[in-house]
């Protein structure tokens, strides 16, 4: 066990004018389980892929532990990996393909044994460790990756979206087990994802990566609570948050036809305008016909809940809302509805630069 430091770790692809990871910085503590998450492109997998010693660092450095493993090879850094295709070598079975790495360093058959039947025995792969990699489902096999990754007994585990390959249901039940795994092993681990309701779920903190740079790194709930930017905000949470570019006005903000009271600190700093971000479950219903007019265009219905998606004109824009309502009693599509957000839950940011305002 040991943590794990991005100390102003850089990488520039050959050719690139853009740094795929742009001087990282990220403490990560022993038995801790970080998820790495962001859009297609923004740096995650490379991240980890430095880590792991497959991709070269051009600047600063990785730590695990009190060492520096910037320049070591794979091999030399005690990590396990799990890829998203698994890499199992089909013609071995599954004992074998769990024991492979053990072979590979020399250890005594018998240790071998023992440490496969032991991660088995964690994963309920018993039954099926005579068998080839075909006869598994995908969620078997995706055990075995991770039983070979346990048998190595590594400082820390590696994960690049293990579970991008699973159907919708056995997902949520593999992200369960990997994390009820993780806790009981106590192994750091950093877990890669695009997913953010797997990042939101499954880790202890989360960093959200944008072009490379790092935009967050803080608990699920203080992120989905405070989010720093608008991009983190509007990434964080599903339904995304409603953002809207409304205009300032004595006392608070204006939405619609009333305006929000909104705390003179949170205010500070602003301009004329401000973008007001507002989760879909912080919208109120308001039957006097006051707060922001919301054209329903669809109504997901999902028994206790519903969600309303509709649209509104902010200075002749069209946006995009979303709110969630009571599901026995949800508004007819087509009608016009008013929403106010509930005291104390609205976000503000600078439109300028996307940073949040006030605390």
């Amino acid at each position: 066990m040991a943590t794990v430091t991005y100390d102003q770790a850089t990488r520039v692809y050959p050719g690139a004018e853009t740094p795929a990871v742009d001087a990282l910085d990220i403490a990560i503590e022993d038995g801790e389980f970080l998820v790495l998450v962001g859009p297609s492109g923004c740096g995650k997998s490379t991240s980890l892929r430095m880590l792991a010693g497959l991709e070269e660092v051009n600047g600063g450095r990785i730590l695990i532990g009190d060492r520096d493993v910037t320049d070591l090879s794979p091999k030399d850094r005690d990590v396990a990996m799990v890829f998203q295709n698994y890499a199992l070598y089909p013609h071995m079975s599954v004992a074998d393909n769990m024991g492979f790495a053990l072979k590979i360093a020399g250890t005594p058959k018998a240790e071998i044994r023992s440490r496969v039947l032991e991660a088995a025995k964690i994963l309920d792969l018993e039954p099926f460790l005579e068998r080839k990699p075909k006869a598994l489902s995908g969620g078997q096999r995706q055990r075995v990756a991770m039983g070979r990754a346990i048998v190595r007994s590594p400082q820390v585990f590696l994960m690049d979206e293990p579970l991008s390959n699973l159907d919708a249901k056995l997902r949520v039940q593999t992200r369960t087990q990997i994390a009820s795994l993780q806790r009981r092993l106590g192994v750091t681990t950093v877990y890669v994802t695009h997913d953010q309701t797997e990042a939101m779920t499954m880790g202890d903190r989360v960093a959200v990566l944008k072009d490379g740079i790092l935009q967050q790194c803080d608990t699920p709930r203080r992120m989905y609570d405070h989010p720093d930017n608008v991009f983190v905000a509007g990434f964080i949470g599903s339904p995304a948050m409603n953002l809207l570019d409304v205009p300032v006005a004595d006392g608070g903000v204006k939405l619609g036809s009333v305006v929000h009271p909104v705390e003179r600190g949170a205010l500070s700093g602003a301009g004329q305008r401000v973008t007001l971000g507002v989760r879909p479950e912080d919208l109120a219903l308001n039957t006097d016909g006051q707060g922001i007019p919301v054209e329903v265009d669809v109504v997901e219905e999902l028994g206790a809940d519903a969600y309303v998606y509709g649209h509104t004109t902010v200075d002749d824009d069209q946006l995009q809302m979303i709110a969630r309502v009571d599901g026995r009693t949800p508004p007819e599509k087509g009608s016009t509805v008013y929403f106010t957000p509930k005291e104390g839950h609205v976000h503000l940011f600078d439109p300028e630069s996307g940073a949040r305002l006030g605390d």
